[in-house]
């Protein structure tokens, strides 16, 4: 595809630039459309993204913009595709484009230039009436954009800034071919089919409340499915030497001021006072485990030494970027911290990496892997941070790992390896990391005796393999869309007596079930059967369902219809044992 480049000149791009690219000319398109329909609108940032292109708009007093106003918005932008206007760009100095945006009411542009620096030229890129500062590059002709759809409108604060007015952010999508548009919207009407929010409103799994924004509650199915979960986390953990610790969730300043979060994560954080003292609800479980290590003294035959702690945090989130369990103010870690030394940090990075990898793939999950260099709101010295970083990549080396380097995104006290893994939708999620800190030992003064009686600071290895407990419930439920494996549904087994004859039956069915330790539940309603099996498939999302007339009852048999809507008659012992052997493997 040619683009218009800022320089002037025209130019095939390279495939990998062609999606942002129409995106991007996306977004200058719709602004323009928008203009057209709301001649007052003043425009803040517009950018493609990842997933689509957006726009920030200042609508007049009393204007709203909403997704009924989208056909007419897209209406709009065919029109303004289909006259096919010349993609034109031109650079002015800084002093002259602050004009020239003033000259055009864009009071937003106007700002956004005079953060620049005085020396800065401004590039600017035109297509008919419509004017827009930009680096580029774009689309040569409007008509060169045939494939998108606006899919949601929001609130977005100006620079990000709560304390600045609030803007409608209108968001869109855009493909080069209308083909790979109707398959990224039929991706789309499968994720909200897929949306953990509705499947665990339907399942029981959890819910909130407008008394806690933010703060999840786990209902009785949901504690089934989650306690599944830790159990397997558990058993993980303990094959792999790690010992498991609690430590408090509120914790004193003077403990926050020495880890460095006080000054460098204060604004995430929860505060409240004991005795007149400055105390913190923890955001993070690190600083509990190390006084856990400084409780007693250690010597490198101690080493490594591997505390693992499933803690409760709380960190602040704007409201509105809350989002079921995705995103909210409180959540679980599973953490381990590890404490070694420096002759450990490749052995035990791999092993921990390993670890991880096996939980995902337990789940069939693909994943790929980033590493997050030194960020500029950093602690420690570049010693430090080089030894550290040099550390990790000797690990990935060693693991013989495909990575991508993602400069400036570390933690403040070091450098992290994050895995991304993928659900069956193609969607990414960073879940795990691994993270190596020498500066949390050296402020909390950690030290073990060495081989030759000296006293040395201890390396500190912070990783999560689930990252938030309650994250990766969101992440498995849109996963298998509710349709957990066997071994963490939380009813493994719905008994369906088709009448009042046979409901006795069904009660001592389900309680062999249960002394077998298998997870069961009785539909002893008067409904009709029909009517049970729907409901158990479709919003209960059972495994199995057995469905118990008088020809079972007689026999003593069950007639099993599992998630493939296949029945087939089963004798109940041997059903029980295939379904334990399903069950200890943890399969699917």
């Amino acid at each position: 595809m040619k683009v218009l480049y800022n320089d002037g000149t025209i130019a095939e791009c390279a495939p990998e630039e062609e999606l942002h690219i129409i995106r991007h000319s996306a977004a200058h398109i719709m602004a323009q459309a928008i203009k057209r329909l709301y001649p007052e609108a003043d425009f803040g940032y517009g950018p493609a993204t990842e997933n689509g292109f957006y726009y920030d708009i200042d609508l007049p007093e009393g204007v709203k913009i909403s997704e009924d106003d989208f056909p007419a918005i897209e209406a709009e932008m065919r029109k303004i595709a289909k006259e096919n206007l010349k993609v034109e760009t031109y650079e002015l100095p800084r002093d002259e484009a602050i004009a020239h945006m003033a000259e055009r009411g864009e009071k937003y542009k106007v700002e956004h230039i005079g953060d620049l620096p005085e020396d800065a030229r401004i590039t600017f890129y035109k297509q008919g009436e419509y004017v827009d500062m930009c680096v580029g590059p774009h689309i040569t002709y409007t008509k060169a954009l045939k494939a998108f759809k606006l899919t949601g409108v929001s609130g977005a604060y100006w620079k990000n800034d709560a304390a600045n007015k609030m803007l409608t952010r209108i968001n869109g999508i855009a493909f080069p071919t209308k083909e790979e548009l109707d398959a990224h919207l039929a991706l789309i009407e499968e994720a909200k089919k897929r949306d953990h929010r509705r499947i665990g409103q339907d399942m029981g799994l959890f819910m909130f409340a407008d008394e806690g924004p933010g703060f999840p509650f786990f209902l009785p199915n949901g504690m089934l499915l989650r306690n599944a979960l830790m159990e397997y986390w558990r058993e993980v953990h303990h094959a792999n030497g790690y010992d498991e610790i609690s430590t408090p969730i509120i914790l004193n300043r003077v403990l926050w001021e020495t880890s460095g979060h006080w000054d460098h994560y204060k604004e995430n954080m929860y505060f409240t006072k004991i005795d007149e003292e400055d105390y913190a609800v923890k955001p993070m479980n690190c600083p509990g485990s190390v006084l856990v290590y400084r409780n007693r003294p250690h010597s490198y035959r101690d080493l490594p030494l591997r505390y693992a702690e499933c803690g409760l945090v709380h960190r602040h989130e704007m409201r509105g970027a809350l989002h079921g369990l995705f995103r909210v103010r409180c959540f679980t870690q599973d953490d381990a911290h590890l404490y070694i030394t420096r002759e450990q940090i490749a052995s035990e990075v791999v092993n921990v990496a390993n670890l991880i990898i096996s939980v995902y793939k337990k789940f069939g999950f693909p994943f790929h892997v980033e590493l997050s260099t030194r960020p500029e709101d950093s602690m420690g010295s570049d010693e430090d941070w080089e030894a550290a970083t040099n550390g990790l990549v000797n690990a990935l080396d060693i693991l013989g790992m495909d990575y991508v380097i993602n400069e400036g995104d570390g933690a403040f006290y070091g450098p992290k390896i994050d895995f991304h893994l993928e659900d069956c939708l193609g969607r990414t999620w960073q879940c795990g990391t691994i993270q190596l800190d020498f500066q949390m030992p050296h402020n909390f003064g950690l030290e073990y005796t060495a081989a030759d009686g000296s006293k040395k600071e201890p390396i500190m290895i912070h990783r999560v393999v689930f990252g938030s407990v309650e994250r990766f419930i969101g992440v498995l439920t849109e996963h298998y869309a509710g349709k957990f494996p066997t071994w963490l549904a939380p009813c493994q087994v719905k008994v369906l007596p088709v009448s009042e004859k046979t409901r006795a039956y069904a009660d001592e069915v389900a309680g062999k079930l249960a002394a077998a330790g298998i997870r069961v539940k009785v539909d002893a309603r008067d409904e009709k059967i029909g009517y049970k099996i729907r409901e158990a498939r479709s919003l209960d999302r059972v495994p199995y369902m057995l469905i118990l007339g008088e020809k079972e009852a007689e026999a003593g048999n069950v007639s099993v219809r599992d998630r493939s809507n296949e029945t087939v008659q089963k004798d109940l012992d041997a059903f029980i044992a295939e379904l334990h052997d399903e069950i200890s493997a943890r399969e699917g």
